[in-house]
């Protein structure tokens, strides 16, 4: 009788069947480290090393798992008790770390969708939170808000959040709205703010500066003045051209008038 038809002592398996079941494992770690090497040449590119090098591992012993699981089952081992005990512990395990899973897979999406990267200025307007980014983890994400504050926020919230990023294009446009008194010249006044948005040098020319009557208020009226600008310099360009604004204004004898009431007794 050939040695690999023999049946190994205390055992219900040949030393043949134990040879190809060694086999199969060996061939499971070498199918795994080439998916891992794969799939970190193409994860490589649309996530950070962190994330990828976890999905890495995950890929790498679950295909170890599902061989040696193949293997022993080729042996004829009963993985029946063994698989309902784990399952119970799977269902006890699943409920204690749902909101653990929730964020790995929103972290992963995060790193797949990019809506955010780091240094990005942003807003989650769900949370009433605004700052830069500064880290993202698997399963969590650093935020350094507007006041010096250093938060962390689950990535199942950011990645469900409704974000602004302020930084996603390269120009953003700038919004004011300045208030003009009823009898001055709205022409002259829209010719002023024109010239000194056109000579400033952080503005853009395209599109063109905008500057228009928008609205008949209480007390002004009310000039809406458009532009763009590179958004890295957003705010910069918007405080200074506000100051600007108001300084040519009252240097050409234009009224930005308060907000007026008229008290009334009701005696003549």
């Amino acid at each position: 009788m050939n040695w690999i038809d023999t049946a190994l002592p205390g055992f219900g398996f040949t030393a043949g069947q134990l040879l190809f079941a060694l086999i199969v494992i060996v061939v499971g770690i070498i199918i795994g480290r080439i998916a891992r090497m794969t799939s970190g040449k193409l994860l490589s590119s649309v996530m950070s090393e962190n994330a990828s090098n976890l999905i890495q591992r995950i890929i790498y012993y679950t295909t170890i798992i599902v061989a040696t699981l193949a293997a022993l089952s080729y042996l004829g081992i009963d993985f029946t008790g063994v698989m309902l005990a784990g399952g119970i512990l799977g269902i006890v395990i699943g409920f204690a770390t749902q909101s653990v899973v929730a964020n790995l897979i929103s972290g992963i999406f995060l790193q797949i969708d990019k809506p955010v990267s780091i240094g990005d200025p942003i807003g989650i307007i769900d949370e009433h939170l605004y700052g830069v980014i500064l880290e993202i983890n698997i399963l969590s994400t650093s935020i350094r808000t507007f006041d010096g504050v250093n938060l962390r926020i689950p990535n199942e919230k950011l990645f469900t959040s409704t974000i602004h990023n302020f930084s996603k294009y390269v120009a953003r446009r700038v919004v004011i709205t300045v208030g003009i008194a009823y009898h001055e010249e709205m022409k002259k006044a829209i010719d002023i703010i024109l010239k000194t948005i056109n000579e400033n040098s952080l503005v853009l020319a395209e599109p063109a500066p905008l500057v228009y009557v928008d609205e008949l208020s209480d007390s002004s009226v009310n000039l809406s003045i458009r532009m763009w600008a590179p958004s890295s310099v957003w705010f910069e360009v918007r405080t200074e051209i506000v100051q600007q604004i108001k300084k040519v204004l009252d240097e050409a004898g234009i009224e930005i008038p308060f907000p007026q009431r008229v008290i009334w007794n009701g005696k003549s």
